[in-house]
């Protein structure tokens, strides 16, 4: 196995009694159905010690993981999928992806609940996903309490070395200020794709126009949480590895997807597998975040852009 040698080579994990390939099957089978030391126990038949130890080693690499495997892969060129595609080329030819934020469950004792409670009444952190138009994801920021805005949780990001280069952009929903680095729909305008579908008016406007185009490009950020779920279910219930663990949970899944993508995996079988995770388990937890917040950089820059590529966009699609 790729990761197993990987592992081995770059010293992260190193063999023992128990070799690195075993290891990481622990680790795996322990994201994939959420399962206690005691089920590992039963499962692999070693010493509920040896669990605790490997997998918080485990937990320990991730973030160095993160940052080799969890990052841009395209060097910022324009993705093909926007460059053979007149509806999004030249207008969107330096858009490098699409922003989002996703709640995971977290357990937390009842007095440390309280900021943690997101606007559902559960408990999860704020997971903020980057992805680029190959559903591989660039970007991650964990461990920001469920009552946090997607935008503050971008805030915290920027702050914290999250970069964009100049020229080049995300889509982001409403939730988020439109920048020049973060484009963002307009706002009070048609938007979701649904409010497009068959049997409905045409856009009628540039803004309309823009709104749509972006929402099928955003599409793509949708698309990566519902697989990355469908994929690691863990990331829908609660847990009771300790918060500081917790929070690696959504890294790890990221870590683990994007291997698997750059080893030609596929998503279709998903569609056909068991329940690892009781459904019954799953916790309820918020979808979209409306909760317009500030973010840094320069709105008029930003406004100016989205309304040149909008304006010319729809003087192209009324000459078509």
């Amino acid at each position: 196995m790729w990761l197993a040698s990987y592992l081995r080579d770059q010293g992260l994990i190193s063999d023992s009694r128990i070799k690195v390939e075993e290891k990481l099957a622990f680790f795996l089978y322990m994201l994939s159905h959420n399962a206690s030391y005691e089920k590992l126990q039963l499962e692999f038949q070693h010493s509920g010690w040896s669990f605790s130890k490997y997998v918080r080693n485990f937990f320990d690499i991730i973030p160095i993981l993160a940052t080799r495997i969890v990052k841009p892969l395209n060097h910022y060129e324009t993705h093909p999928k926007i460059a053979t595609d007149a509806r999004f080329f030249p207008y969107f030819q330096n858009c490098i992806g699409a922003i989002d934020g996703s709640h995971v469950p977290v357990t937390r004792t009842p007095n440390r609940a309280a900021p943690w409670r997101n606007r559902k009444g559960t408990l999860s952190q704020n997971v903020m996903f980057a992805c680029d138009f190959d559903l591989n994801i660039t970007f991650i920021s964990c461990g920001w309490e469920g009552s946090a805005s997607d935008a503050r949780v971008l805030n915290s990001a920027i702050q914290r070395g999250f970069k964009v280069p100049n020229g080049k952009f995300y889509l982001v929903d409403g939730g988020y200020a439109n920048t020049q680095f973060f484009l963002a729909p307009y706002r009070g305008v048609r938007y979701h794709l649904k409010e497009f579908g068959h049997g409905r008016r045409r856009p009628q406007n540039y803004k309309e126009l823009f709104n749509h185009r972006h929402a099928v490009l955003r599409n793509h950020v949708e698309r990566l949480l519902g697989i990355l779920k469908k994929r690691f279910p863990i990331l829908k219930v609660g847990t009771f590895h300790k918060i500081r663990n917790q929070v690696k949970i959504p890294a790890a899944a990221a870590i683990f997807h994007n291997i698997i993508k750059q080893h030609n995996g596929d998503e279709e079988w998903l569609d056909n597998q068991e329940h690892n995770i009781d459904p019954n388990e799953f916790v309820d937890l918020p979808n979209d975040d409306d909760n317009f917040q500030g973010l840094p950089g320069n709105n008029v820059e930003g406004n100016n852009l989205r309304d040149q590529i909008a304006l010319q966009m729809w003087n192209d699609y009324q000459n078509e």
